[in-house]
C-alpha cells in the first residue's frame, strides 16, 4: 500500500454505493473519518484511519422509506425482490424489482430481525425481542406467496430463548442460530442466562445447542463456509465489552471440534452485527459507527468489513449511516451486496459472485 493512500478491496466493482430505495447518487459533505471517494464508494482501512486529514462524507437529499426505524436481516429473493425487517415496526418489508418504496410484507413479523431464504425458497425468520418487546422468541418458515407461518423452534429444554438474532443454513437444511440478549432487563430470560448458538434440523427435530457462553459472550452475525467446514460467529458483547470475529472447525456432524480461531477483534469501538459470503470465501461483516454510542469508541468506521477466509481484513465499504446491521448478496448475477443501515437499504456491485443456498446466479 502506497504510504498516505486507502485502496479498496480489489474484488470491488467501480460501482457506486446506492440508496435502494431512490436512485439518486449519493454527495460528499464532511466527515471526521478516514475514507476516500472511488466512483462514489467509499472504501477505508483501519491502518491508515488515524493518520489521514478530516476528509468527506456522502450525504444524500434522498430520506429513507416513512415510518422505517431500524432495518435489519436483508434476504434477496429469486423474483428481484429484497426482503428485510423493520423491528421496531414489527414488521418485514419487501422491495419489490424497480420499485422506489418498500411495501409491508408482514406486520406483526413477531420481531423478525435476521432472515434467508432456504434451498426451497422459504424465508426462515429469527423472531427476536428487541426494540420493544412483544417478539416471538423462536424461529419460524414462512411462504413468501401465500405467508403462511410455521413454527421451526420456540423452546430449548422448556426455555424460551432469548431473542433470536441471526441465522445461517447448510445445505443439508440445518439453521444455526443465534441467541444474544442486549435489553438491560433480564427478568424474563428463561435459560440461565445462556447466550447461546444453536442448530435445528428445517422439521424442528433435533435441536441442540452448539456453543455456550465460554467462548462467544453475545453471539450475534453468524455464517458457514461454503464447503461447510467452518462456522464463523461475530461475539458482540458491548457492556464487557468483547467484540471478536471467531471460526470455529465443524466436524462430520457439524459441529464445533477443536481449539476456536479468533479472525479479528474490534476492540473497543463497535463490533461486528450481521455477515454473508461470496462465493470464493471472503466474509462481509458489517460493523462501526459514525457516531460515538455507550461503551465504544469511534475506532471503527461504519461499513462493511471484508475480511479473507483466513480473517485478513481486506477493507472496508464505508457506508454513511448508522447502525449498519446486516447484508447479504443478490441481483441476477449474486453481484450486488444489499445492506440494512439505520433506516435505510443500500447497494453496491461487487466483482465476485455471493454465495447463497437460494437463489443461485442465473
Amino acid at each position: 500500500m502506497d504510504s498516505g493512500k486507502v485502496h479498496p478491496p480489489s474484488f470491488l466493482s467501480t460501482m457506486k454505493i446506492q440508496l435502494c430505495l431512490n436512485p439518486i447518487w449519493l454527495q460528499v459533505k464532511d466527515m471526521k473519518h478516514t475514507a476516500v471517494l472511488l466512483f462514489g464508494l467509499l472504501i477505508a482501512l483501519p491502518q491508515v484511519c488515524q493518520a489521514q486529514a478530516t476528509p468527506s462524507v456522502v450525504d444524500s437529499e434522498v430520506t429513507s422509506v416513512n415510518e422505517l426505524v431500524f432495518t435489519e436481516g436483508p434476504a434477496y429473493h429469486r423474483d428481484g425482490s429484497v426482503f428485510y425487517t423493520d423491528i421496531q415496526n414489527n414488521r418485514i418489508m419487501r422491495l419489490a424489482p424497480g420499485a422506489a418504496i418498500a411495501d409491508t410484507f408482514l406486520r406483526p413479523s413477531g420481531r423478525a430481525n435476521g432472515l434467508m431464504f432456504d434451498s426451497s425458497g422459504f424465508l426462515i425468520a429469527c423472531q427476536g425481542n428487541e426494540k420493544g418487546g412483544l417478539g416471538g422468541r423462536r424461529i419460524v418458515r414462512i411462504d413468501p406467496i401465500s405467508k403462511e407461518l410455521t413454527v421451526i423452534a420456540s423452546k430449548y429444554k422448556g426455555g424460551r430463548f432469548n431473542s433470536p438474532n441471526d441465522l445461517c443454513i447448510d445445505k443439508a437444511g440445518r439453521i444455526y442460530f443465534t441467541d444474544p440478549y442486549y435489553s438491560p432487563d433480564r427478568s424474563m430470560l428463561e435459560l440461565d442466562g445462556v447466550e447461546g448458538v444453536y442448530r435445528v434440523n428445517s422439521d424442528g427435530t433435533e435441536l441442540i445447542r452448539v456453543l455456550d457462553n465460554k467462548i462467544v459472550a453475545r453471539p450475534n452475525g453468524i455464517a458457514i463456509s461454503q464447503d461447510e467446514k467452518i462456522l464463523y460467529v461475530v461475539d458482540n458483547n458491548p457492556v464487557v465489552p468483547q467484540r471478536k470475529l471467531w471460526s470455529f472447525k465443524l466436524d462430520d456432524d457439524g459441529l464445533p471440534a477443536g481449539k476456536p480461531k479468533e479472525l479479528y477483534d474490534f476492540g473497543k469501538g463497535r463490533g461486528g452485527d450481521g455477515m454473508c459470503m461470496d462465493s470464493e470465501g471472503n466474509l462481509y461483516v458489517t460493523a462501526g459507527a459514525n457516531r460515538k454510542y455507550p461503551n465504544q469508541n469511534l475506532d471503527n468506521p461504519a461499513g462493511v468489513y471484508v475480511f479473507s477466509a483466513d480473517g485478513k481484513l481486506q477493507g472496508i465499504i464505508r457506508v454513511p449511516e448508522d447502525m449498519v446491521t446486516n447484508c447479504c448478496f443478490g441481483g441476477s448475477d449474486m453481484k450486488t451486496l444489499f445492506i440494512t443501515a439505520g433506516k435505510t437499504l443500500w447497494q453496491v456491485r461487487t466483482k465476485i459472485e455471493g454465495y447463497a443456498l437460494w437463489p443461485k446466479a442465473e
